[in-house]
């Protein structure tokens, strides 16, 4: 056997394939190169998820930053309402650990507005406590001040530093993240390289283009980054006024399993004053108007709620047709100017108060408009980032045409999906738009549908579905 010779044979006959020096150089260098893409995917997350920001349990009713009797008035109101509730109950009711109510509640009852109409077990954590008269009318003289029953609020200087804290890491986004997010749409490289500076950055976004060009989708997609959940408070106190920060609506609720799979060891309890939620991504449209960008006063409650920019700290706020809204682009974007470049808001309280607020937001700004029809030079100078969103090419609107399709489940005659485009877009004079193979399909499916048809696509169908979804520039009187 030859020394290159790269079998042996065994006792008994039976061949042993050695393997090749060469052979053996080359898997440990492509071990190597998987180990660094492996490691660059770990610092990338890592990044991603930013510091793991927890907001201690308070140990002392000190510790929770708001007035004593804030909180009485709370625990008086809330009994008020409900009739009559367990110690420990009011304690998850306030986001609070009830060692801290206890001395609370022992006072009140001295104070004969509260009293305990039966026991579940031992100690005050398992009595019913009851409001007495003196209590009720107590719990009137508080709710003339507000209406608000819920946890404990938190001080804007804790609320601030959380915020701050929660910011993502710098140079946290990569390539390959960004790839990720966007695999589910047809998005060319080009594309790609112009959106991730700006969301790495998290600096003020223009995204502007035709109709139809999936503007607001490729803005959604940002959602499915993948970064840790935040913490967001129930409601925030300053000066006596309390604001509503929680909107079921945009905050998305987890719970800690969810927390925990993504890798965020919490190691310990937190402040339930607080919840976890993914990162907001709030969209506003046509009906934004600059009231809605300011604290919102609810005169029957008389409690604030946040405005939108407050609600999507930590996340992404989606102006879409911007320049279309009832307030002009020029009065928004002074609205915003400081806060875009100080990351810190005003906002006015109607007794003539303000607060200032961290502005940690990403904004985005999506519009049909020309740059020029929103703003000069100077207002445009504004925002950090402008991308023109471009109509796709043929190549790209078939590759869009096919990923629709099968996301559909529906199988198609070989070339037609090319002889349509042919016969509508180049020889018809149609510009692509990214939208209209959604749309062009959708509408082949419900003729299908109606027709009871088999699940393809064929040239006459999609002729029809075309005709149907497109209008003709034709007189109507004809």
């Amino acid at each position: 056997m030859s020394a290159t010779d790269s079998s042996a044979t065994a006792p008994g006959g039976f061949g042993i394939d050695m393997p090749n020096p060469t052979d053996l150089r080359a898997l440990a260098s492509i071990e190597v190169e998987r180990e660094v893409e492996r490691e660059v995917e770990r610092e990338s997350s890592s990044a991603a998820r930013g510091p793991n920001v927890v907001p201690p349990t308070p140990e002392s009713l000190a510790d929770t930053g708001v007035p004593l009797a804030l909180i009485e008035q709370l625990v008086v109101k809330f009994l008020y309402f409900r009739g009559e509730a367990m110690g420990r109950e009011l304690a998850i009711l306030l986001g609070l650990p009830y060692s801290l109510l206890d001395e609370l509640l022992e006072n009140l009852k001295r104070q004969h507005h509260v009293g305990v109409r039966k026991s579940l077990g031992i100690g005050n954590s398992s009595g019913v406590f009851a409001l007495t008269e003196s209590g009720r009318n107590l719990a009137r003289e508080h709710m003339e001040n507000n209406h608000y029953t819920g946890p404990v609020p938190v001080p804007l200087y804790q609320y601030a530093e959380v915020v701050r804290r929660q910011r993502p890491a710098e140079n946290w986004l990569k390539p390959h993240s960004l790839q990720r997010v966007f695999e589910h749409l047809v998005v060319e490289e080009d594309i790609l390289e112009r959106i991730g500076p700006a969301v790495n950055s998290n600096k003020s976004f223009l995204i502007y283009g035709q109709p139809g060009n999936g503007k607001t989708a490729l803005a959604e997609a940002l959602l499915n980054l993948e970064m840790a959940p935040i913490f967001m408070p129930y409601a925030i106190e300053h000066q006596g006024n309390i604001v509503q920060v929680y909107d079921p609506i945009y905050h998305q609720k987890i719970d800690d399993s969810d927390f925990d799979s993504l890798g965020v060891n919490l190691g310990h309890e937190f402040d339930r004053r607080w919840f976890k939620c993914r990162r907001p991504f709030i969209i506003t449209g046509g009906e934004l108007c600059l009231d809605m960008l300011d604290l919102s006063y609810n005169k029957v409650s008389k409690v604030y709620d946040a405005p939108f920019q407050l609600k999507a700290n930590n996340g992404i706020y989606l102006i879409d047709d911007f320049g279309r809204q009832k307030s002009s682009p020029n009065e928004i974007l002074n609205r915003w100017i400081v806060p875009m470049e100080k990351h810190v808001d005003f906002l006015s309280f109607q007794a003539g108060g303000k607060m200032t607020v961290p502005f940690e937001a990403f904004l985005i700004f999506s519009t049909n408009l020309r740059p020029d029809q929103l703003g000069d030079e100077a207002f445009l100078r504004r925002i950090h980032y402008k991308m023109f969103l471009r109509s796709p090419g043929k190549h790209e609107f078939e590759q869009i045409f096919r990923r629709f399709a099968d996301s559909r489940q529906l199988e198609w005659q070989p070339g037609v999906i090319e002889m349509f485009v042919n016969k509508h877009y180049v020889q018809g004079g149609k510009r692509y738009r990214r939208c209209h193979p959604r749309d062009v399909i959708s509408h082949a499916i419900d003729i299908i549908n109606f027709k009871s048809l088999p699940k393809k696509l064929t040239a006459d169908l999609l002729d029809r579905a075309f005709d149907s979804c497109f209008v003709d520039n034709v007189d109507a009187n004809d």
